[in-house]
Formats: structure tokens, sequence, C-alpha cells
């Protein structure tokens, strides 16, 4: 079984980003083959600065073997080291109806906020799908957001075997439903779109006023309050073990306890289940030649795969 997902590297990492794929995704690494790959094609339609992209995507490689990738068992590349991704992509495209696309919410998200879309934001699942079968994938590992763009995915494959014979293999998505969306600080789902993020790996002062300025309603310090409502709860959960949940929501119902001593313990837990990753992301920003080469080794046998996969689909499609 071949596992496939990625994130672009268009900042740092924030708690969505984790539990809502990294985590089970580097998981999935004990499961079979995984491909985990940083989407720098894909942060183009919205980070044209060079050097930051760089930069972003060094980190977002130190993030996931920090965060327990293992690349003796995972295969860590940037999408832009296998350019045969792209041809792909254009193949697609021929087979992809306009309706199709104008339907994906990636699209439609951006134009409700007002954001003047580029074709590349507009073709975005096109690419995607590309990322996604080039590797003959099997399971692909999204937040709930995201597998609207693996049935398009499925459904791209399924056109191109139905046209050209039967040469692309047509994947699954792994969603793992309670962390599927993380919301941020103000309710929302947390997105550095909505600049409602806490990072992986804020400062302490920095995740401290974050945390402590989570929105929360007026309820006073000594009435009981509901934990299935509070954001506090619903973060505190994705950190924390089934006893201490139940005594964070035995103190909500009972009151006499105010939101702020609730994000104290918030904050707390969040700061020590971050502890170890923070300690090895020191370890690997100090070695970066060490990243490096497991990006260009990982890079080759990604590559190897897509080379054949476009053999198939040449042929397929008559361009050999």
């Amino acid at each position: 079984m071949r596992i496939l997902s990625g994130l672009q590297p268009t900042g740092r990492l924030h708690l969505g980003n984790f539990f809502g794929m990294m985590e089970p995704a580097i998981r999935l690494q004990d499961e079979g083959e995984a491909f985990y790959f940083i989407a720098d094609y894909h942060s183009l339609t919205s980070l044209q600065d060079p050097a930051a992209l760089r930069d972003n995507s060094l980190h977002l490689a130190i993030d996931f073997l920090a965060c327990g990738l293992d690349p003796a068992r995972a295969t860590l590349f940037r999408q832009s080291d296998v350019p045969e991704v792209t041809e792909l992509s254009w193949i697609l495209s021929t087979l992809t109806p306009i309706p199709m696309l104008e339907n994906c919410h990636s699209y439609k998200d951006k134009t409700a906020r007002g954001i003047i879309p580029n074709s590349g934001l507009f073709t975005y699942p096109v690419l995607m799908a590309a990322d996604i079968l080039i590797y003959d994938s099997d399971i692909v590992p999204v937040g709930r957001d995201q597998k609207q763009h693996v049935e398009v995915t499925r459904d791209l494959a399924a056109k191109f075997n139905h046209t050209y014979g039967d040469t692309l293999k047509i994947p699954q998505p792994r969603i793992k439903e309670e962390t599927a969306v993380v919301p941020g600080l103000d309710g929302q789902k947390m997105s550095k779109s909505y600049n409602n993020i806490i990072g992986l790996f804020e400062e302490e002062k920095d995740l401290k006023k974050k945390i402590m300025g989570i929105l929360t309603d007026s309820t006073p310090v000594e009435a009981p309050k509901d934990p299935a409502t509070s954001l506090i709860v619903t973060l505190y959960k994705l950190m924390a073990g089934p006893d201490a949940v139940q005594t964070m929501e035995d103190d909500f119902r009972r009151g006499g306890t105010g939101y702020g001593d609730f994000k104290k313990r918030l904050l707390e837990r969040t700061w020590e289940y971050f502890a170890p990753m923070r300690a090895k992301r020191a370890e690997l920003t100090a070695n970066p030649d060490h990243v490096h080469a497991i990006l260009k080794t990982s890079a080759e046998k990604a590559r190897a795969i897509a080379q054949n996969t476009m053999d198939r689909v040449r042929k397929a499609t008559g361009l050999r």
C-alpha cells in the first residue's frame, strides 16, 4: 500500500497542519510505503518571494523530521524535484471540465473573500490530482476540507482510464474524523489565511499570548460552562489524555473556574506536548546538510516512480 500526502511551504506549521494532516500521515508510515512531499509548486499561487520559498521549504522538511517522519520508512521530497508532475497535470487538464474546477471549494473560498484568482489557483485541484496519481498512490490522508480534491482526483483518473485505457490507479482518501478540521483562535478553521493559528514551535511568550487570547463568551467565573462549545476544550483534547480531558470537562460543568485558568492548562499542555519535537527540531536546524541529503535521496526515488508512470501515460495518450 502506497500512501501520499503533502503540505505547502507557505509559512510555519500550526496545530491544524499537524493534527489534520501531519500526525496521522506520519503514523501511516508504519502501515505502508509512505511518500510525503513539500508542495512548492502549489505555493507559487500565493508566495512569490524566492528566498522565503527556499527557507520555508527547508523548514517544512525539518518540521516533518522533527515531528516523527523516519526517512528509513518514508520518502520526503520537494514537489519541484519531480518536474514530471507538471506534464501529467497538463495532460489531466485536457480532460477536466471547467465547471468541476469552478465548484471546488479552494477556488470558491478565495473568490468569496474577494481574492482575485490566478489560473494556478483555479487549476490547483488538477495539479493535486497529478501529485497523487503520478506515484500510483493507494491512500491519501487529508483533512475533511481536502476530501473534495481527492474526489476530483478519482474522477479524473477514471476519466483518463475510460478515454485511454486502464493506466492510472484510483486512490482512496483517509480522514481522521475527530481532528479533520482543527479550529483556530476565533472558532473558524485554523488557517494562515484567517490569521488565527497557533504555531507548533512558537516562542513561549508568543504561545502564551495566543492561547490567552482565545475567543470565549462572558460566562461568569462562578457559573457552569458547557465544554462541548468551548474552543479551549476542543484544542485541549488534541493533546491531553482521557483522564485530563474528563477533569477539565467536569470543572467546566461544575463552575467556579474561569476561562483564564482553563487557558493556562491548555498552554501548559501545548508546551509540554511539543517539547520533544522542539528539541529534535533544534538538532536538525543545526545540521541542514543532513536534511538536504535526505531530500535529494528521496527525490531520486520518487522521480523514478513518476517516470515509470509517465511512460505509461505517454504511451496511452499517443505521445510515445
